[in-house]
């Protein structure tokens, strides 16, 4: 090797190595700006009640009124397959719901969320039980590890689940509770007593008889079950006291058919309208809505 080539390789030494420093430390030193795109949000306080949603449709009080969950929101997207995420899913039949039973009037209703928002699970049947509702729906969709399962399922709250798929199914529902770093167990002491009271209160009753309807208009209207009887699941979102309650699942995120129905607007209208039906003729039954 010439003393030229020497001189040459010992000089380009440091440039090299500053070239590397250059290349490499936004990776192993990232700067502020690189970390902008770590998300920042304020939790309420443990024990802090959430803000009502508003009451749309008849202004007399005394007609019936239904307070519509639309599941997770926000940081928790739920289920997803590609572009179609079970919050957007579970929002879109939601407001789909809520105009249809608008437009039949008769019905009062609320929205625990009407925007891509986290609400903690306590906080959902919470509002339904300060704003005195009469019956609340949450809405969501499945997803399983074969992409074979598809079809709707309702929902009531039990503290055993009806299978092992429905205790699954409930188990991890129910984690999205610890989103906040709060146990449920620790966020009321009412929970307990409201298990035992369910079925002394009738409430029960009424949200199997809910339940039921929901899964009669669901095959009429030729929309698909997964399971054709209701289900029962130890699930957070449902421990309302004295409110009939349901969590519809309106199918398999992740199969075909199912997301095909979920993801376009005349699916989510076709499942709005079945739970419509169901729910005005759960109010006939009772006073004649």
């Amino acid at each position: 090797m010439s003393r030229s080539t020497q001189l040459v390789m010992i000089l380009s030494a440091p440039l090299a190595l500053a070239i590397a420093l250059w290349v490499l430390w936004p990776r192993f030193f990232p700067s502020q700006r690189d970390l902008d795109y770590v998300v920042r949000f304020d939790l309420p306080e443990v024990g802090m009640p959430v803000d009502l949603p508003r009451i749309d449709g008849p202004g007399d009080a005394s007609r019936p009124l239904v307070v519509i969950d639309a599941g997770h929101g926000g940081f928790d997207p739920g289920a997803g397959q590609g572009d179609a995420k079970e919050k957007t899913v579970a929002l879109r039949i939601a407001l789909a719901l809520r105009n249809r039973l608008l437009e039949d009037g008769g019905i009062r209703v609320a929205l625990t969320r009407d925007a891509d928002r986290f609400i903690a699970l306590p906080d959902r049947p919470d509002m339904a039980r300060r704003l005195g509702a009469d019956l609340f729906v949450s809405i969501h969709a499945d997803s399983a590890d074969s992409d074979a399962a598809r079809g709707a399922s309702v929902y009531v709250l039990s503290e055993k689940g009806s299978s092992e798929a429905a205790e699954r199914f409930a188990a991890r529902e129910n984690a999205a509770g610890r989103v906040n770093g709060v146990a449920l167990a620790q966020t009321s002491q009412t929970v307990g007593a409201i298990l035992l009271d369910l079925s002394q209160r009738g409430t029960q009753a009424g949200s199997t008889q809910v339940g039921e309807l929901v899964l009669r208009e669901m095959r009429g209207a030729n929309l698909g079950l997964h399971r054709d009887q209701v289900q029962t699941a130890a699930l957070a979102v449902l421990k309302a006291p004295d409110i009939p309650s349901i969590l519809f699942e309106t199918g398999y995120i992740n199969n075909e058919a199912d997301a095909q129905l979920l993801t376009s607007r005349a699916g989510q209208q076709a499942l709005a309208d079945a739970a419509a039906r169901a729910i005005r003729a759960y109010f006939a039954r009772k006073v004649g809505v």
